[in-house]
């Protein structure tokens, strides 16, 4: 008997020293709904079993890219070039992305992926709105409205395109991408 509750606390000892941090998590993108937040309104919706996030004020989310007299786009957008190449935006929009979460978040996210959308004025080049993909279940899911207002409020305020004249003939830009969070 002494030797099995002996055994059962060395067990359980064993599994004290194992465990590196246990915390109740919240999902906060589970179901779809709106977020209400000052100044701002967020819609989350659970679109293929992941999350789709953006501001509610967005209005090509779902729209599809078309040319601007409304007819079919029918050009792949990949091998067109729709705005001039250079070679800062790319890593600046990685930086806001990577400065935006805590250590705290980061270690959550392990190795996920972190999906960003970005929708371009094809005159301007401005970028004028910006929507999360992730799943329900993820790291991503954890973080507050709040950081995501922020990533877009950034991305908005220090990141533009040039539009090449094939570009101009668009509803929108967009570029997408997946970054895994450093």
């Amino acid at each position: 008997m002494k030797t099995q509750r002996l055994l059962l606390v060395l067990v359980l000892v064993g599994l004290l020293f194992c465990m590196s941090e246990v915390t109740a998590q919240t999902y906060y993108y589970s179901t779809t709904k709106t977020f209400n937040e000052s100044g701002y309104t967020y819609q989350c919706d659970i679109k293929y079993g992941g999350v789709v996030l953006y501001n509610k004020a967005n209005q090509y989310t779902y729209k599809n890219q078309t040319y601007k007299d409304g007819s079919y786009l029918d050009i792949d957008w990949a091998e067109v070039d729709d705005v001039q190449n250079e070679t800062w935006t790319k890593p600046m929009a990685w930086d806001i992305v990577n400065k935006a979460f805590t250590t705290t978040e980061k270690k959550r996210f392990k190795d996920e992926a972190l999906g960003i959308t970005m929708i371009i004025n094809p005159e301007t080049g401005k970028v004028i709105e910006v929507s999360f993909d992730f799943m329900p279940k993820s790291g991503y899911a954890t973080v507050a409205v709040s950081t995501y207002r922020k990533i877009e409020t950034e991305l908005k305020n220090k990141i533009w395109f040039t539009p090449t004249t094939e570009g101009k003939k668009a509803n929108y830009l967009m570029r997408f991408w997946m970054q895994k969070v450093e």
